[in-house]
């Protein structure tokens, strides 16, 4: 194994976070109440987040986005996490490209996910909230919040998919050490819970289920916030620290991303890495740079999925937002890569692949974990099943590299590892696992049977 890191010093951590709706050629349409259809007004979505987190959501002015001195010192117990040049990867796949990954697998939880929790846990505090609800698909946001809120001196509550809940133990485990009330979701908890198994006995959960029922509980619990780990602009906002001390460290490289690659969920830890990097497309000054969203076959929102408005959640209770999606009733496949099961994409990234400045990538399961085992061999370190996808993503590129011998420069997100998720590389292991796909077909009559979500009284 070889490699060389890259780190940046205190003082060159991130004083603010880039905000890049301001700089977008065509800004995000806005999201919409769901009873009535109109647009969205700032304070009606007070109830449910903080307000400086509400008002970070609609700024489409600013830039820059000062980061509060607490929540930045907190950030540099941790950061910067290393940028890292994988020769042992390059020397693995004979290829001429060069490969640099950034590590955010280093942060106290292991995995981006800390980088809006903090931010979150932080505003809420400033508001008096002494109670967060949220959801977690795989377990990694719901093991940040639940870090962030007892960092803050608050009480928090997670619904977990069902079938992560069942799958990753230990990420439970991890949120229960924090002090987090911890649900598999759908429960009889909640109306919305009741109501889907109600309806569906044996459905195994998503993160559309859980965001319901964590808005659910939200609502109805005194002087609580609901926090959310993807898909919405303050999320993808908080998480630019990740590209912004990338661009530095690539500057320290001497190089530049001719390819910019990250797992694609719901897209924060996409927008961590790729916004920084793309106001410079916006700019013209590195207008080639291509930009990779690896999403699962299983679960393709970008590369089959439908752009209209839909719902976050499964219920219907979240906001109507315009987005890439397979349905907010879409159930996908019980695959491992959790947090990576969601059906939509968020309105920012959404417009952004609409106007063609990024693009998805479907990968199967397989292929995500033969790609796992490639970079554990060859790195030392074990990725999360999420980041697998992005893993794979680079090969692909790097493979294609080999076949030109085109000296290409690919960054890609390592958002997390894969230590806790052992259970899912035995079954990989064992030869159990299984690949899933989706139809365009399928996917087109899903999204046509909801109708028009913004006309519905």
């Amino acid at each position: 194994m070889r490699q060389k890191r890259y780190f940046l010093t205190e003082q060159e951590i991130p004083a603010q976070w880039y905000n890049i709706q301001a700089d977008m050629p065509n800004k995000p349409l806005p999201m919409r109440n769901p009873q009535t259809g109109e647009v969205l007004k700032q304070e009606e979505l007070y109830p449910l987040f903080a307000k400086e987190l509400v008002k970070q959501e609609y700024n489409q002015t600013d830039a820059w986005i000062d980061i509060p001195e607490k929540v930045r010192e907190y950030y540099t117990y941790y950061r910067s996490t290393p940028l890292v040049r994988a020769y042992g990867l390059e020397e693995a796949l004979g290829t001429p490209a060069h490969i640099y990954f950034k590590n955010e697998s280093v942060s106290p939880v292991g995995s981006h996910k800390l980088n809006s929790a903090l931010a979150q846990a932080y505003f809420c505090k400033e508001e008096g909230v002494t109670n967060v609800t949220t959801e977690t698909g795989a377990g990694q946001w719901g093991t940040a919040m639940a870090y962030a809120a007892k960092l803050f001196g608050m009480e928090s509550a997670v619904y977990q998919v069902k079938i992560t809940f069942e799958q990753k133990p230990y990420r439970k485990n991890m949120m229960q050490i924090f002090g987090a009330q911890v649900t598999p979701s759908p429960s009889m908890s909640t109306r919305a819970g009741k109501d889907i198994l109600t309806q569906f006995p044996n459905h195994n959960g998503s993160l559309g289920t859980a965001i319901s029922e964590a808005v659910e509980l939200a609502r109805m619990t005194p002087n609580c916030k609901y926090t959310l780990g993807s898909t919405l602009n303050f999320v993808s906002l908080h998480q630019t620290v990740i590209g912004l001390e990338a661009e530095k460290q690539m500057e320290m490289a001497g190089e530049y991303p001719d390819y910019v690659i990250a797992c694609f969920g719901g897209g924060s830890n996409f927008s961590g890495l790729a916004f920084p990097f793309m106001r410079h497309v916006f700019d013209g000054t590195h207008k080639d740079t291509v930009f990779l969203a690896a999403e699962p076959t299983s679960c393709p929102k970008l590369t089959k999925g439908i752009f209209t408005y839909d719902y976050g959640d499964e219920a219907g209770y979240t906001p109507l937002i315009p987005m890439y999606t397979l349905g907010h009733d879409f159930r996908p496949s019980n695959i491992h890569a959790g947090g990576l099961r969601y059906h939509g994409a968020g309105s920012v990234v959404s417009q952004l692949a609409k106007d063609g400045y990024m693009k998805g990538v479907d990968i199967n399961q397989l292929e995500s974990f033969e790609a796992a085992m490639t970079f554990a061999n060859s790195e030392g370190i074990v990725p999360a099943p999420e980041s697998a996808h992005a893993i794979a993503t680079a090969i692909r590129v790097a493979n294609e590299c080999k076949k030109t011998g085109e000296k290409k420069v690919i960054l890609f997100n390592l958002s997390g590892h894969g230590m806790i998720d052992m259970p899912s590389y035995q079954q990989y292991l064992s030869g159990s696992l299984q690949n899933a796909h989706i139809s365009s077909d399928e996917v087109r009559k899903n999204v046509e049977a909801m109708g028009d979500l913004t006309k519905r009284k």
